[in-house]
């Protein structure tokens, strides 16, 4: 097939040039390379495209005919590779983005409120899920996700975006009922309100900010939930303490509504990334796309303030 396109392109050059040797000259090939792409097409068709003199050559009815194909597939051909570099090098058509609801709601569209405004001609569509999503069967551009420890594949290439502390959150009216917390060991005194899609969600691995000590544990659990939103209004209501990431609740911390439980004590750190498809050429989209992110996680306002990941 690809041959017979390259023929009639071939055919279509020799009737606007008047001549095989014009033709030849024009698309960089021999006059014989030229005379056989026609005899091949005339051969496959079983017909006359063109009386050949040794002065002049003229299109025959079928000839003719042919050759107003020939120059609609050539303009649709044209067509198609404007509207390929309009994709690769302008912010148009579709862009996909996936990421989990909380990420969704409350950074990705923040981070990318004024820039999608600002180009109209995208139409982005948000996925927000907590399933993974095969980039390639989805046709997802940029999948945005946390990682407690990132792992790399050989189709994609990952980009970090940031470094967010986990951290221990309560409500006052929680703290101020139940049993002092000074040590990690006191929190085996308290009920866990974990995020169950967190991997060993009821383990927890301390490191002391100052002195480098570190303590490992196992807390209870009695009421759990899969979404953030859920386990903020439950730690709100005084349920017991839940592992959150920062990014998630420093509204909260801010406004008092929630509190930090052992501050002096860290966890690990988790690394939100920007997975892309590893093209030769990413589509100028996804580049402004991925800067608008970046730009945005390198200056969260308010609270801690995160080494941008490198």
């Amino acid at each position: 097939m690809l041959d017979q396109l390259r023929a009639m392109g071939v055919f279509a050059c020799v009737v606007e040039k008047s001549s095989f040797s014009g033709a030849a000259r024009d698309l960089g090939i021999t006059t014989s390379a030229v005379s056989q792409q026609v005899r091949s097409l005339e051969q496959d068709m079983e017909v006359t495209l063109l009386h050949r003199s040794t002065r002049k050559l003229s299109l025959t009815e079928a000839g003719q005919a042919f050759f107003y194909s020939c120059r609609e597939m050539l303009a649709a051909a044209e067509r198609g590779k404007i509207r390929i570099n309009e994709l690769r090098d302008d912010l148009v058509g579709d862009l996909r983005i996936a990421t989990t609801p909380e990420l969704g709601a409350t950074h990705i569209v923040p981070a990318l409120s004024h820039w999608m405004a600002a180009h109209r001609g995208l139409t982005v569509y948000l996925e927000a899920d907590y399933q993974f999503i095969d980039l390639i069967q989805e046709r997802i551009d940029i999948a945005i996700r946390m990682y407690a420890n990132p792992e790399e594949a050989s189709h994609l290439t990952c980009l970090p975006l940031a470094q967010v502390d986990q951290v221990l959150v309560a409500s006052p009216s929680y703290l101020n009922q139940t049993a002092p917390i000074s040590r990690p060991e006191d929190l085996v005194n308290h009920d866990l309100i974990p995020i169950n899609i967190m991997k060993n969600y009821q383990q927890f691995s301390f490191r002391h900010r100052t002195t480098g000590e570190e303590i490992g544990l196992e807390m209870n659990s009695r009421v759990q939930s899969n979404n953030v939103f859920v386990t903020k209004s439950l730690c709100q209501h005084g349920h017991g303490i839940a592992r959150i990431l920062y990014l998630d609740v420093q509204k909260e911390l801010m406004n008092g509504t929630l509190v930090e439980v052992l501050p002096e004590w860290k966890l690990p750190v988790f690394h939100l990334q920007a997975m892309i498809l590893n093209r030769e050429q990413q589509p100028m989209k996804i580049n402004r796309c991925l800067d608008a992110l970046k730009q945005y996680f390198g200056h969260l306002p308010n609270g801690r303030i995160y080494k941008q990941a490198s």
